[in-house]
This record gives structure tokens, C-alpha cells and sequence, in this order.
């Protein structure tokens, strides 16, 4: 019974011209892929103005110098070496840390001033020490009077006058204390004309007495000469005797 219900319905879609799902699906023709669409590339957004056309700003380079600073210690008023290592990469004496007393500087030189605003003053003049430095001291052994202070980038300082002979030290100061005096960071002061009024007084004392000694022989010359003279010389009223007359004049 079923099949002759199948056969009609068949029938009747052939009939109405209409074919079945199944025909229809076996002769489509295949469905066209859709070309690829071409992708629009958007440009990201970014915060603030850029210069697409500037070409980008060159970023400073630090040229950095492997050698030794150029850093004397013996010059006032410079760039600490430390600093100076910082900014140019140079390589800096072995430095002892602020945690420490400094070494000693170096006392270089006792100048006497000569110009009319420091005349009988002396300038100490010293090197600084491979430490870190907060500042330093100028001192007199023996005296009573209070050290001079300076900054750490002074290496030279006045001193009132001195006698020959003083002792004069430097010390150099940071928080963790002082330096030790050394035969380095000490000098005696000895005047620069102290040697030649020595040797003038020397030459004149031997002059004077070369000249007393000479003065002594040319009176003792003179002297010996006027005695001598004095011996020959005989008296004119008396002359030799003769022995065959008395003094009566008898013979």
C-alpha cells in the first residue's frame, strides 16, 4: 500500500515540473567561493604629536675615557677626581673611603710672602692625600695659638710670621677623624736668607780676625826692629878708652 502511495506522490512532481530535492541537489552546480576581500591596514593611534617625516633625535653618547683622570692634587679650586670618574669615566687613584681617617697630604713647600698685603707671612703649600677629604688643618709644634682651617679644594694657606726653626704640620679632616703627622705632612721652617747671614757672618768674623792677626805681627815686627836699633847705637861723648893713660892723664 505504501509503495503505490509513493508512486503517486512521484506523480505528481513529475507533473507539476518540480523535481525532487534530491535531483535538484545531485545537478546544482557548485557554490563560487567569494574572493578574499583585500585587508585595510589601519594605522595605530598613539598619544601626542608624532612626526611621521622628522627622522627620530639622536641620543647623546657619552664618550668615556678609560685612562687615568686629569686630576693633579697639588692644584686648588678643581673637580674632585671622584667626580670627575663619574662624568667621564676616567680611572681615579686608589681613594680611601669617607669611613676612615685620611692619610697624610704632603707639605710642599714654606714660602715667605714678599708683597705688601702679606709681607711677613708665610704660605704653607701641600698636595692632597688619596682619601675622601672634608677639609684640613695648618698647625705650628709648640704653639699656643689654634690650628687654621680650610676647604677641601684649598692647598695652600697664610701663616703669620714664624722663627727659624718652627715646626709646621698639615692635617687632613673628614668625619671619620684626622690624619698622622709624618715626616711628609711636616716641615722646619728655616728662612732662605738665615744660611747666607750664616756665611756672612762667618766670612766677616774670619776677615776681622786675619786682619788683628796681621796688625799684631806688623807691631811686633815694628817693635822688634826699634829695639834692635836701639842696641847698636852708641853714646857720641864716649869713646874707646886707652888703656896706657889714667884718668889724672899719666901714664
Amino acid at each position: 500500500m505504501s509503495l503505490y502511495r509513493n508512486l503517486a506522490v512521484l506523480l505528481v512532481l513529475l507533473t507539476s515540473g518540480s523535481s525532487p530535492p534530491f535531483i535538484l541537489n545531485a545537478h546544482a552546480l557548485p557554490t563560487p567561493i567569494p574572493p578574499k576581500q583585500p585587508r585595510i591596514m589601519t594605522p595605530i593611534e598613539f598619544d601626542g604629536d608624532y612626526d611621521y617625516y622628522s627622522s627620530p633625535s639622536a641620543t647623546p653618547v657619552l664618550m668615556y675615557n678609560s685612562g687615568p683622570c686629569q686630576y693633579n692634587p697639588c692644584v686648588e679650586n678643581q673637580e674632585p677626581c671622584i667626580s670627575l670618574s663619574e662624568r667621564t669615566g676616567c680611572l681615579c687613584p686608589g681613594v680611601s673611603g669617607a669611613d676612615q681617617p685620611p692619610h697624610a697630604p704632603q707639605l710642599q713647600a714654606l714660602v715667605p710672602v714678599s708683597d705688601e698685603g702679606g709681607s711677613g707671612k708665610i704660605e704653607v703649600q701641600w698636595c692632597a692625600p688619596s682619601s675622601v677629604v672634608t677639609g684640613y688643618r695648618v698647625l705650628v709644634k709648640g704653639s699656643k695659638s689654634k690650628p687654621l682651617e680650610f676647604g677641601d679644594t684649598k692647598r695652600r694657606g697664610l701663616l703669620g710670621s714664624l722663627e727659624a726653626g718652627a715646626r709646621v704640620c698639615v692635617e687632613a679632616v673628614n668625619k671619620a677623624g684626622h690624619s698622622i703627622a709624618t715626616e711628609f705632612s711636616c716641615q722646619r721652617y728655616d728662612p732662605p736668607d738665615s744660611s747666607n747671614q750664616t756665611l756672612t757672618g762667618g766670612v766677616i768674623g774670619g776677615g776681622v780676625a786675619i786682619l788683628l792677626l796681621l796688625l799684631l805681627t806688623v807691631t811686633a815686627v815694628i817693635l822688634w826692629k826699634r829695639r834692635a836699633a836701639n842696641k847698636g847705637q852708641t853714646d857720641p861723648s864716649e869713646g874707646l878708652g886707652n888703656p896706657s893713660y889714667t884718668k889724672d892723664g899719666k901714664q
